[in-house]
């Protein structure tokens, strides 16, 4: 059994996080590269959707958004 360790790539993949500048717990996430761009083609309707409504009301309704890793599962 190979017990070294996998490069972390392997481990996780990236999301871009949209954070709620009014509720704490709400945010609209979306798979992305490490530098954050989203392939609109792979997302659903509605995904793509709430992405296009995200990015148009930063500073508004969301934060800037940010690139942050995520666990694949």
């Amino acid at each position: 059994m190979n017990t070294a360790p996998m490069p972390l790539a392997r481990h996780f993949a990236f999301e871009l996080r949209f954070q709620s500048l009014f509720n704490e717990g709400r945010a609209l996430t979306f798979p992305c590269d490490a530098q954050g761009h989203v392939d609109m083609d792979a997302l659903s309707t509605r995904a793509r959707d709430n992405y296009l409504y995200a990015r148009t009301v930063v500073g508004r309704e969301f934060a800037t958004p940010a690139v942050q890793p995520c666990r694949l599962q």
